[in-house]
């Protein structure tokens, strides 16, 4: 691990100690407020995501708690969100107060320090604990000695002890085998009901496409080969008008064919079975408005459905990108470990990504979780964003 990665992440581990110390202060504070189920289960939820950014194993969002009177305080979710405000209450104070106390001196010895001639004698800042600054020989020698202990310290214990308390979260609120198969299956009925509905508006629009589009035009195709050959029988001299009628018929079937193949392809894209995964990709991301870099590994076979699946999602997130994002670049990387499939999209932009907006996102979403899929949207305010996919292709 590089150094420059190591900082990141004694950065994001002080952060969150800091913010575990002020939940559980806050959790202290408010205990009778946030005793009632969902106040607990929404308290338990934010800290379970929090949790799981810093893992890096973000967690699945749990549907809101329906039940109420005895049958939401009866939930098994309920009793471990409530277990959850004393463990964050300690957990918290007692993994967040030693990150407190190690910012709170490397800024006394950054801040302070040079200005020790500014305070009275009885207030200058004290160092290692209880050593006075009197002059500039002790603010120059041990205010950056401090600074380098410390810094030395947060170096090795933050990521650590983050690391400790955010396993320690997720254990408490984790569910049992039980109730993740309970889980997983209603996760599993929603996303069946959501391909249903989609898969029928699907339907719906493939045949108005070539009810209104197509058939319409063969029919008026159909009726000008009929009036041209009533006209040859009636009138063999007559040959402009026929040639009118037989250009129009022509000009009408290469309109219909392409019709046809605009919505052949909206039901599998030719390019996949004719140049395979790779190929589509390289032609979506070579199509794209902003310069994006395709890495691909070794995919092996993969099934047809999550070929499709992966081109329409890098489609529409690239379509996304250059309408929405203001990005300057973008990648995409495909790599398969095993029977899984993983999917990343990345772009420079200003981020704020979110599927409630109708930026194509739910769709992604949607297409995903019909083949048991995952997937991950960071997007945080100003960018970058990342759009994590994983798909099962055993």
């Amino acid at each position: 691990m590089t150094s420059g990665r190591r900082w990141v992440q004694v950065w994001r581990g002080g952060v969150y100690l800091l913010r575990s110390l002020a939940s559980g202060i806050a959790t202290v504070l408010v205990l009778p407020l946030l005793c009632h189920p969902r106040f607990a289960r929404r308290w338990a939820d934010r800290h379970r995501d929090r949790a799981g950014r810093l893992l890096g194993t973000p967690s699945a969002p749990r549907p809101a708690l329906r039940a109420t009177g005895r049958r939401a305080w009866a939930d098994p979710t309920t009793r471990r969100d409530l277990l959850w405000l004393p463990v964050n209450a300690m957990t918290g104070v007692a993994l967040g107060l030693p990150a407190l106390l190690c910012a709170g001196n490397v800024l006394l010895a950054t801040i302070a320090t040079p200005l020790w001639w500014a305070f009275r004698l009885e207030d200058r800042p004290r160092l290692f604990i209880d050593i006075p600054v009197t002059g500039w020989a002790t603010a120059l020698t041990l205010g950056p000695l401090q600074i380098l202990l410390l810094a030395a310290l947060a170096y090795l214990v933050f990521p650590p002890i983050a690391r400790a308390h955010a396993r320690i979260c997720l254990g408490v609120l984790s569910h049992s085998t039980v109730e993740q198969l309970a889980d997983r299956v209603a996760v599993l009925t929603r996303t069946r009901a959501d391909v249903l509905d989609a898969h029928g508006a699907e339907l719906r629009r493939i045949e108005r496409d070539l009810h209104d589009g197509t058939q319409a035009r063969l029919v008026a195709i159909a009726m000008r080969l009929a009036v041209a050959r009533q006209a040859l029988s009636d009138n063999p001299r007559d040959e402009q008008f026929v040639e009118g009628l037989l250009r129009d018929a022509h000009e009408g079937t290469e309109e219909a064919m392409t019709e046809l193949r605009e919505v052949i392809r909206t039901v599998y894209p030719p390019i996949l079975a004719d140049r395979g995964l790779d190929g589509a990709l390289t032609a979506v991301t070579a199509r794209c408005g902003v310069p994006t870099r395709l890495d691909i590994g070794d995919l092996g076979r993969v099934p047809a459905a999550v070929e499709a699946v992966v081109y329409f999602a890098v489609a529409e997130a690239l379509t996304n990108v250059v309408r929405h994002s203001h990005a300057t670049a973008a990648g995409v990387g495909v790599s398969r470990t095993a029977d899984r499939l993983s999917v990343m999209i990345t772009d420079n932009g200003i981020g704020g990504a979110d599927d409630r907006r109708g930026t194509g996102l739910a769709g992604i979403r949607r297409r995903v979780l019909a083949l048991d899929g995952t997937v991950d949207v960071d997007s945080p305010a100003g960018g970058p964003t990342t759009i994590t996919m994983e798909l099962l292709c055993g």
